[in-house]
């Protein structure tokens, strides 16, 4: 799963897929409406890929909390991101049981839960690992010796 394409910009609601590039813009599809409109650099983008969760140890990474969701769920979505807080809380603690309870706040948890459903219903989540297809040794010259 490549969450490098996929951003969160501050100030709008929802998430966006990368779409082309611009001279000094990113062209962006919002995944809510599928508007497209250039983000420019001097708003706050962040891609998924870079966003990582406080842990009591290291931190991990967004697609490790997705992939949490998604194995605890069995790929089903997850509970509604209005819930009340003490759900939201009780939630993420089954998912991820060692965030750092004082530095992941609720509004935090809403916008991974409801990242994290908006990703399932159109269908990029994708946790299969890639693994470089190992390519089979050149054949080698077999030796034969000459007899004399």
């Amino acid at each position: 799963m490549d969450l490098s394409k996929i951003l969160s910009i501050a100030g709008k609601n929802g998430l966006f897929k990368v779409v082309s590039q611009a001279k000094n813009a990113v062209i962006v599809e919002s995944l809510v409406d599928g508007k497209r409109f250039p983000a420019f650099g001097n708003e706050k983008i962040s891609s998924l890929e870079e966003i990582s969760v406080f842990t009591t140890g290291d931190d991990i990474s967004l697609k490790d909390v997705f992939k949490a969701f998604h194995t605890s769920l069995e790929g089903k979505p997850a509970i509604d991101s209005k819930s009340d807080n003490a759900s939201l809380k009780n939630f993420f603690l089954e998912m991820v049981p060692d965030f750092d309870q004082e530095r992941v706040y609720v509004s935090d948890i809403k916008k991974m839960i409801s990242w994290y459903n908006m990703l399932l219903e159109h269908n990029l989540l994708d946790f299969t690992e890639e693994h470089p297809k190992e390519e089979p040794a050149a054949n080698e010259p077999e030796s034969s010796e000459v007899e004399q």
